[in-house]
């Protein structure tokens, strides 16, 4: 004898039976005018979530290749020869 279990498809991947019976569910409770509507919402739910996941991704591996690299020393400007002749000439000559 074959005991037949609603919620058998939560351990693993649904089959064709209990999709279809999700879907009659959903067809009661929304009504077939709002079907499409609920589509496209989970839809770009589903698009948000992976470009979300996406970026963490991108982000975690972007901080994982600076951590490769040596760390750059940071030495205090010194001001630019030239930078220093230009300003000399802006000044007005001392009087004296």
């Amino acid at each position: 004898m074959v005991l037949l279990n609603p919620l058998s498809f939560i351990g693993g991947a649904p089959g064709g039976f209990e999709l279809l019976l999700i879907f009659v569910v959903i067809l009661l409770l929304f009504g077939a005018k709002r079907l499409p509507e609920i589509a496209r919402t989970m839809g770009k739910t589903m698009e948000e979530f992976r470009r979300a996941a996406r970026d963490v991704r991108d982000e975690i591996m972007m901080e994982d290749t600076k951590g490769d690299a040596p760390p750059k020393q940071i030495t205090p400007a010194q001001p630019d020869e030239s930078e220093a002749k230009e300003e000399a000439k802006d000044e007005p000559p001392a009087a004296g």
